[in-house]
């Protein structure tokens, strides 16, 4: 999150939801249409990127969550957001058990948690994330991602040549392509950190065989959903901070800070030295105020987020 000092009111202030027009009805649209709708989503998203919005951490985590979850979806799992979030609060705790589809959400959060670009380290870790063991490919893949994004191409256009080739030379890697594609894309685009939005911008559809309208109407799809999210989690957020000064408790913002930089807090994160139950009551009370919610609807072992 940004150390720049941002107040309430300018929190409030968040660009005009995207219009109607510019939002994806069906499925099948002509190359340009396509490309239409994708550029003005894109650019409805590319002004939030650029907001710097203190609560721009959490907007990542939770369309990382998102990602994870259309991904489980694709390939016939059943994880659900609380299911991921239950598994990445154990894993913060120290527990290894968080099941198999644990990588997918570590995945999807190293592309909100780095820089724009495409490194082989990085690349190898979320192979490996995404239960790929292919060294050899990797480098090939590397350098398709490297090549797509110096060429003096569209960004879109350049995404597509990405995916293209890993469908016809390394199809086993159909999800690490969707992660690769968001990665280059940003880099077109000059966003600082990538987004993840192919994946659930895809849907229920199969991410092999997509022809450029279906990766640009996916795009469409899923800035739109992203822009529609930033203006969620600005009203939230905006009135988490006006709640914050009647919150006394020792620690209650660094509680804040966590609230506004991730999906979700658990009670024995202990932030700001607060013991587990003093961070479980003062969750709770903002849970009262109407500034958090419990997001488990369990009686223990809760979960905590905007």
């Amino acid at each position: 999150m940004s150390n720049r000092v941002v107040s309430v009111s300018e929190v409030l202030v968040s660009p005009r939801p995207l219009p109607g027009w510019a939002r994806p009805k069906g499925e099948t649209y002509e190359n340009v249409d396509a490309a239409c709708l994708a550029g003005a989503s894109l650019a409805a998203l590319d002004a939030r990127v650029r907001a710097n919005a203190p609560f721009d951490g959490l907007w990542r985590n939770r369309m990382a969550l998102r990602a994870a979850v259309a991904h489980s979806k694709l390939i016939g799992r059943r994880e659900g957001e609380t299911e991921f979030r239950d598994g990445l609060a154990l894993q913060a705790a120290g527990d290894a058990g968080v099941g198999p589809a644990g990588g997918i959400l570590k995945g999807w959060r190293e592309l909100v948690h780095r820089s724009a670009g495409v490194s082989a380290r990085v690349l190898d870790e979320v192979a490996a994330a995404f239960g790929l063991n292919m060294p050899d490919a990797l480098a090939d893949i590397l350098r398709e991602a490297e090549g797509a994004i110096r060429e003096d191409r569209l960004p879109l256009r350049s995404v597509a040549r990405v995916l293209s080739h890993l469908r016809r030379h390394h199809p086993r890697v159909e999800f690490l392509g969707l992660w690769i594609a968001d990665s280059v894309l940003a880099q077109k685009l000059g966003w600082p950190i990538p987004l993840p939005l192919l994946a659930a911008g895809l849907g229920r559809r199969n991410p092999r065989g997509e022809e450029f309208s279906g990766v640009a109407i996916a795009y469409a799809r899923a800035a739109a959903a992203a822009v529609d999210l930033h203006g969620e989690l600005a009203r939230r957020a905006a009135f988490l901070m006006a709640t914050a000064p009647r919150l006394r408790a020792k620690g209650a913002g660094a509680v804040v800070t966590a609230l506004l930089d991730d999906d979700a807090v658990a009670p024995a994160a202990r932030l700001g030295g607060m013991s587990d139950r003093g961070m479980r009551r003062l969750c709770d009370r903002l849970v009262t105020f109407g500034a958090a919610r419990e997001l488990t609807g369990r009686p223990t072992f809760r979960l905590y987020g905007l």
